[in-house]
């Protein structure tokens, strides 16, 4: 590729040398700098790339991408000045893969909670519509039925349109992706035009040195999202609808279950059957049908109605919209694991006091004879963390049992004293066993009919990180040798 077509959509400063000149690669990690590739220097919380211009000089790079000054960069090596080097990547890495989201209908999700599952959704309907899909998110890469690992919930610009460029090479016609308010704010989905823009809903998080200076700012990003799609599929139960939606330039639709909107949930109910959880509801309004949908609760419903309003203005059928949602299953999402007719073993990622709220009031309101918790807590993370999530699952639970999670440099002991601070404010019941497989036998070998045990903190991971290692360590195969061993 020459170099001046991958500069055709941005601004930009020749400050020296030769655009009329051909690539090799586009980079931006500086240890993937080749001869006559391009380097951009982007500007991180940690690292800065305008540190690392004399590694593209030592390997004869064709040119540096900078929005700072730099000097003594031989005459040879083109030196572009933009104003934003994390956009102009965003724009270069399009041209770069020959502008593969023209090729696929794009789907864009953002919102504090149920991207992840709201995006599994959308795939499972597409594909049982006959439509390969593909998926990026929190939990990984899907290509099909292709899996793929995720650094980021939403990549770095250059490697979401790799992904895009793979997606059309292999068949897909539609992706599906989680767009964090951190992809939005540092422009990772620049030049993005998505077809389809979708808000979930608005809460605290994310506020941090590193991430969101506030509120203002984490809303404004999410915001970002509806200034660049054609259409947007919102919820207008979230009372930050107007904030998310300021200054949108898009066509909007609506859903939701208490306020009126273009598609409305009604007869909603909680199914539990043969240890299977679910919700049956009716819509009215954009499409008037029955579904039924086996993950718990009532955002199951909110993250439903997205899937079945987005499905039907890409001109799917009731029918199939039906049938895909029977089909979803969302990797450490309110995960239900094969075990017993008895009783409920729900993995789920919460590893914090909102979230582990809001999971154990949805399983709740299925009635459990006892609620069983196993969990740990992150080592190198927040102590606040840990008390509140011994508080919250003191109050909300039958029995803790605490055990190992992602101890990381922290002794297990050291962390578990911290949650149990937070276990002592609600006077919760726990016990301690540090291996976390032994801590999920106990409360299998000791369930009793109707109870649910809940596996926190882990979610779709399958590894255990202590002491600078990665052990694998999967809870749905540690169940699967429990029951085995139990003879269940």
């Amino acid at each position: 590729m020459i170099l001046s077509q991958l500069l055709k959509d941005i601004e930009y400063d020749l400050l020296q040398g030769n655009i009329d000149v051909e690539i090799t690669d586009l980079v931006y990690d500086s240890r993937k700098i080749t001869e006559n590739s391009v380097f951009v220097c982007l500007v991180g919380a940690n690292v800065d790339g305008h540190s690392f211009v004399n590694q593209a000089v030592e390997k004869n790079a064709a040119a540096v991408i900078v929005e700072k000054t730099i000097e003594n960069v031989p005459a040879n090596i083109a030196v572009i000045r933009v104003k934003n080097t994390r956009r102009a990547l965003a724009f270069m890495s399009a041209a770069y893969f020959g502008y593969p989201a023209n090729e696929l209908t794009t789907i864009g999700l953002t919102g504090t909670k149920g991207k992840t599952t709201t995006t599994f959704m959308v795939k499972s309907v597409l594909e049982a519509a006959g439509n390969k899909t593909g998926l990026i998110g929190t939990t990984g890469i899907l290509i099909g039925d292709e899996a793929l690992p995720a650094k980021n919930t939403t990549p770095e610009s250059y490697e979401i349109h790799r992904l895009f460029r793979k997606m059309v090479d292999n068949g897909c016609k539609y992706v599906v992706m989680e767009v964090s308010s951190q992809g939005l704010k540092y422009d990772r989905v620049a030049g993005i035009n998505f077809d389809i823009g979708v808000f979930t809903n608005f809460s605290p998080d994310h506020i941090g040195p590193n991430e969101h200076t506030d509120m203002d700012d984490y809303a404004a990003s999410k915001g970002i999202l509806f200034r660049n799609c054609k259409k947007a599929v919102v919820n207008v139960d979230d009372e930050s609808i107007d904030k998310i939606l300021s200054g949108h330039t898009c066509e909007v639709v609506t859903y939701a279950i208490n306020n009126n909107a273009d598609l409305k949930a009604e007869n909603i109910q909680f199914i539990k059957e043969n240890g299977r959880l679910g919700m049956k509801f009716n819509t009215i309004g954009a499409t008037d049908y029955e579904f039924t949908v086996y993950t718990p609760g009532m955002f199951s419903v909110y993250n439903s109605l997205v899937t079945i309003f987005i499905c039907k203005l890409l001109g799917v059928s009731e029918e199939n919209i039906a049938d895909g949602l029977l089909k979803v299953k969302v990797r450490g999402r309110v995960e239900l694991v094969p075990c017993s007719p008895d009783f409920s073993v729900i993995i789920d990622y919460a590893h914090n006091e909102v979230s582990t709220k809001s999971v154990m009031n949805t399983l709740a309101e299925y009635k459990p004879n006892r609620m069983i918790c196993v969990y740990g807590g992150g080592g190198n993370r927040s102590k606040l963390r840990r008390y509140d999530m011994g508080e919250v699952t003191g109050a909300m639970a039958d029995l803790c049992i605490l055990t190992c999670d992602n101890p990381r440099d922290e002794e297990i002991k050291d962390i578990n004293n911290d949650i149990k601070i937070g276990l002592a404010r609600s006077n919760g019941k726990y016990i301690e066993i540090d291996d976390r497989k032994e801590a999920i036998k106990y409360a299998i070998e000791n369930a009793q009919k109707g109870d649910f045990i809940v596996l926190l903190g882990k979610g779709h991971e399958t590894y255990q990180e202590i002491k600078g290692v990665k052990y694998h360590f999967d809870e749905r195969e540690a169940v699967a040798e429990i029951k085995k061993e139990l003879g269940l």
